[in-house]
């Protein structure tokens, strides 16, 4: 058997094996990250992790795909062992960077809705403070009377 064929299938067999681990690692693990972001919302959150499963899937499996041809013949074990190193690194890479943009992008919506739960008032106004207008006195922030 030629050992491109031979390439070729340790390539697909570990690159596919290493996408799907990531893949299910990050759905089961992102799941209480996702519902924080999500306010709680564990439908919510259910679904968006699928989709970004889905769409992990996608880009991971189109990307080894792309890569998976080769230009030089493979000749000996030692150059299938070398072309297999350089594919599998870039696709542990492409790996990488796809879960820490996912990471990064979550974060930020995370960041936003602490933020945003942080600029609600403990408690409502309970009434006016002395000498800033209301019942108590005149208005500053009163556009002045123009006189005539």
């Amino acid at each position: 058997m030629d050992l491109t064929v031979v390439a070729y299938v340790v390539y697909l067999l570990i690159s596919a094996g290493l996408t799907v681990w990531v893949a299910r690692t990050l759905s089961r693990n992102g799941k209480v990250f996702l519902a924080d972001v999500l306010h709680g919302n564990e439908k919510l959150a259910d679904a968006v992790n699928h989709l970004l499963v889905v769409g992990f899937y996608l880009v991971n499996f189109g990307f080894v795909a792309l890569y998976l041809s080769q230009d030089d013949a493979v000749l000996d074990a030692r150059r299938l062992f070398e072309a297999l190193s350089v594919k599998l690194g870039v696709v542990l890479l492409v790996l990488g960077v796809m879960h820490l943009a996912n990471v990064y992008v979550l974060n930020r919506i995370r960041r936003r809705g602490v933020m945003e739960r942080g600029q609600v008032p403990p408690a409502p106004p309970q009434g006016w403070a002395p000498g800033r207008g209301g019942p108590q006195g005149p208005n500053p922030w009163a556009t002045p009377a123009t006189g005539g």
